[in-house]
């Protein structure tokens, strides 16, 4: 079964408050930050745990890294259970991916 959840972790099991969260672009954006190579981090809210065992905190934030802003091939990402550590996780990729001088 599916689990939804909102930015704070709680369960959201209305489908008309859950398609209104989906619907909101600027609640789905976490962060994004263009780097001077053109690359983009980006760091969303995804609302479905992406955890596959129900032991640890469910997985609804992603972090990912692509060439360019438009080109979705991923280059580097990394999910986290709460919008802090997806902040924090925004961060540290945009430090990694800045110092990078070559594609992994």
């Amino acid at each position: 079964m599916i689990t939804y959840y909102d930015k704070q972790g709680n369960i959201v099991t209305d489908i008309h408050e859950l398609n209104k969260l989906f619907e909101d672009p600027e609640y789905k954006r976490v962060a994004q930050t263009t780097l001077s190579d053109s690359k983009w981090v980006s760091t969303v809210w995804l609302g479905i745990n992406h955890r596959y065992n129900d032991d640890d905190p469910p997985l609804i934030f992603e972090t990912m890294v692509f060439l360019y802003k438009g080109d979705y091939m991923e280059l580097d990402g990394k999910r986290y259970s709460t919008e802090k550590d997806a902040l924090r996780g925004h961060d540290e990729m945009v430090a990694k991916w800045s110092t990078a001088k070559s594609l992994p």
